[in-house]
């Protein structure tokens, strides 16, 4: 690659990264190729951005077949039902045969078209086209003298900006994911533990008059006063494989949504999922209730949360695993008899309630809390008035 490719390429680089916010997601430095992202752009999400010596248009036609499986890999794990990438092309010349074609037109994805590739030659001396294109997708952002070359002092410059951005953006993200050290999921995870063996050597798991001296949610006597039989049943299990599978749930989402959103954060969250879970159980059926499911499917409901403030890492990390995950066991709960979907839908809806009250550390928007504060109290009410007013 020549001086002004490279020079450009960088320029480019850098005015993306820094300057449109867009993210590295893929990168082959001594390719001089980078992948990035930035979903906010409706036109441009994600660019292909490439310098190299473009010979023969059947070359160019094979890259971007492959650009259009990257794309598409891409909108599978983004969860999006449709995406566009813009591939851009630095060359010092274009091919000497025809190519034209492949570059005006978008390239779809065969396999459902979902996918779109649409491609733009930059070469030195036919700029025209190239800047009318960028216009388009970054009006009065991009001026006549970005095409100039560079010095090489200057592309150094352009090269460790661009880098040295992006990279202090990844730690940022990084530490999104490691705001707390887990306690209180631990911490629930003994207790429920512990409270399993007394039930065992009490008189059994399995036993509902053990149960509910225990504390399990049972209608008649939540009527009669015994509030605390709304937080009480987060504790019980009944049967090991019951205890079993909360455990291995209460492991994974809850020590995640702790190092997310903080100790005393993931508390009042697991507590008031809990809590509506309960209720929701409490005003749906009759049935004596007991378990940490509605509290782990709160954790479900903090990580949508934690979704709609952070889409891109949410779905660049976990989102559809979750997305899918929260499918799967409220059809299962539809499906199988003697499983209490409400109380797990109740505390996926409260979950998601609480932690847009206590918000993620460094987010303070007070108004949008007490949004979901009010929301909170009025599910709240709204719930005990239902059960107990039948």
């Amino acid at each position: 690659m020549d001086s002004y490719g490279n020079s450009l390429f960088w320029k480019m680089a850098y005015f993306l990264i820094v300057e449109q916010d867009y993210q590295i997601i893929q990168m082959r430095e001594q390719r001089r190729e980078m992948l990035l992202e930035n979903l906010s752009n409706k036109l441009a999400p994600v660019i292909r951005l490439t310098a190299n010596e473009l010979n023969w248009g059947s070359l160019v036609r094979k890259d971007i077949e492959r650009v259009s499986l990257i794309g598409e890999s891409l909108r599978k794990q983004l969860g999006r039902r449709r995406l566009t990438v813009i591939n851009m092309y630095i060359s010092p010349y274009p091919p000497v045969d025809e190519y034209e074609t492949y570059i005006d037109e978008p390239f779809y994805f065969p396999k459902g078209k979902k996918t779109r590739v649409d491609s733009l030659l930059i070469v030195k001396d036919e700029l025209a086209e190239a800047r009318q294109s960028l216009d388009q997708l970054f009006p009065e952002e991009i001026d006549a003298d970005f095409f100039n070359e560079a010095t090489e002092e200057e592309t150094a410059a352009y090269h460790r900006a661009a880098l040295a951005h992006s990279l202090k953006r990844s730690e940022e993200e990084k530490k999104v994911f490691e705001f707390s050290t887990p306690f209180f999921s631990h911490a629930f995870i003994a207790i429920q533990v512990l409270v399993f063996l007394l039930l065992e050597v009490s008189g059994g798991s399995t036993n509902s008059l053990n149960l509910i001296r225990f504390g399990a949610k049972f209608n008649p006597l939540i009527l009669e006063g015994e509030w605390w039989r709304f937080f009480t049943p987060i504790f019980l299990h009944i049967g090991f494989l019951h205890l079993l599978m909360n455990t291995f749930a209460l492991y994974f989402l809850g020590t995640a949504v702790e190092r997310i959103f903080g100790r005393f954060r993931f508390l009042l969250i697991y507590l008031f999922s809990g809590f509506v879970g309960t209720l929701a159980s409490f005003v749906m059926n009759d049935s004596l209730s007991a378990g940490a499911s509605g509290a782990i499917f709160g954790c479900f409901g903090a990580l949508l949360y934690f979704g709609v403030v952070y889409p891109r890492l949410f779905f660049r990390t976990m989102g559809m695993n979750i997305i899918i995950l929260i499918v799967i066991n409220l059809v299962f709960g539809f499906t199988v008899p003697g499983i209490d979907n409400a109380g797990h839908i109740g505390g996926l809806i409260g979950g998601f309630l609480a932690a847009g009250v206590v918000n993620l550390p460094a987010k303070k928007k007070r108004a949008l809390q007490l949004a979901f504060l009010l929301g909170a109290v009025a599910l709240s009410a709204g719930g005990l008035y239902l059960g107990y007013s039948q």
